[in-house]
Parts: structure tokens; C-alpha cells; sequence
């Protein structure tokens, strides 16, 4: 009995410090300067904090839509069937500048993978975005959030003021996984393709199947 309760309180010392890490992890207009992680900017500059969600466990995306840099009209719910990759940014981040090229990379190589990128700029001006978009080559497209209310819709997610996040949104609309802080090449695709692999195994099917439940026999 002591042992289990010696492990129960193991546990919640984890989630303690986890949480904690979450709350001053990625930079923003109201993070503190950190010693010996402070960027060229101002902005606290930190690793990445990946949160991986099982399938029995997720739930529904907020609905996202709006406008986008371009100026075409861009929906999370038209890209259901894909696995959808929302990155939140600013071109005044540091870790934003940072993780560009890896974002890059990554959106380019699974573009043909049924792996959706889209930015969600925020708190930014139009013509600062666009010149980042064009300094990195980004691609994909980037949502209008000029007053940051459509970061807010994933606050169960991501701190209103962590900038950069990346959140993963599965086959069938629902949260599946985050990076927050500055991503790299190697942290997007541990998120994205173990979903990716979900949807392989229910291709057909308009659900995945329990966690644990056998394959369908062969007729």
C-alpha cells in the first residue's frame, strides 16, 4: 500500500512540473526574460514540450475559419480526412524565425501524405507576416488573427500567450497531439506520423477502431 501511494504521488509531482514547463515554454508579448535564454528580440527563446494524446482520449477541434494572407477563405472543417498541422506564429517571435525551415521541410515532404500545414498568425500586422512568409518560403497557407481570438478558441491546448505552438489535428477533427515551443524536423514528425499511421489502418472505415480491438478476419 505504501508503495502505491509512494507511486501515486510520483506521478502527480510529474504532472506538476510538466504543467509548470507548459506555462514558460514558448514566448510572447508578456514572457518574462529568461537568463541565458533570452533571444535576439527579447522574447524568451525555450525547448520544445510535446504532448502526445491516445485516440480514446482526444476530443473535437474548435472550428477554425477565416481569411487568409492571400486573401482566400481557409476552414478546418473542409480539410476533415487529412491530418491537419496549425501552427501558431508571429513574425515578431524569435522561435517563430527559428522553427520556420523546419516547418518548411516537413510541410513539403508529407504535402502529398494527406498532411494539411496552416499558420495561424497572430497579434501581427499583414504586411510583416507576408514578408515573413516570403523570407522563409513558406507555402501553406496563414489565418488572419490579428486579435488573437481564434488562438484562443485552443486555450485547453496552449496558453493564450505561447507563441510559438503547433497543434496536430487528427483524420476525424480532433486534437491529437501539440508542440509547444519551437519545433524541429524530428519533433513534427514524431506528432504527425504515428496519426498519419491511424489512418492507414482505417482506411475505409468512417472510425478508427478501439484501442486494442483485433482486425476484421478475412472472408
Amino acid at each position: 500500500m505504501a508503495r502505491n501511494s509512494s507511486r501515486s504521488a510520483n506521478r502527480s509531482l510529474v504532472v506538476v512540473i510538466v504543467a509548470a514547463a507548459l506555462l514558460t515554454s514558448a514566448c510572447g508579448r508578456d514572457s518574462p526574460r529568461q537568463a541565458g535564454t533570452a533571444a535576439d528580440d527579447g522574447y524568451a527563446v525555450s525547448d520544445e514540450s510535446i504532448v502526445l494524446v491516445a485516440p480514446a482520449e482526444r476530443h473535437a477541434a474548435p472550428e477554425i475559419s477565416g481569411t487568409t494572407l492571400e486573401g482566400d477563405s481557409w476552414s478546418l472543417a473542409s480539410c476533415r480526412g487529412n491530418v491537419v498541422v496549425i501552427n501558431i506564429w508571429a513574425s515578431w517571435c524569435a522561435p517563430c524565425r527559428a522553427e520556420a525551415p523546419a516547418l518548411k521541410a516537413v510541410s513539403e515532404d508529407l504535402a502529398d501524405e494527406g498532411v494539411v500545414f496552416v499558420g495561424l498568425n497572430t497579434r501581427d500586422s499583414d504586411t510583416s507576416a507576408r514578408a515573413f512568409e516570403k523570407r522563409f518560403g513558406i507555402t501553406y497557407p496563414s489565418v488572419i488573427d490579428t486579435d488573437g481570438q481564434l488562438q484562443l478558441r485552443f486555450a485547453a491546448e496552449v496558453n493564450p500567450s505561447a507563441i510559438p505552438s503547433t497543434i496536430v489535428i487528427d483524420q476525424q477533427g480532433r486534437v491529437s497531439g501539440r508542440i509547444l515551443g519551437r519545433a524541429s524536423e524530428s519533433t513534427l514528425r514524431a506528432v504527425i506520423e504515428p496519426v498519419l499511421g491511424e489512418g492507414i489502418k482505417g482506411a475505409g472505415s468512417s472510425e478508427l477502431p478501439p484501442s486494442g480491438t483485433p482486425p476484421p478476419a478475412d472472408d
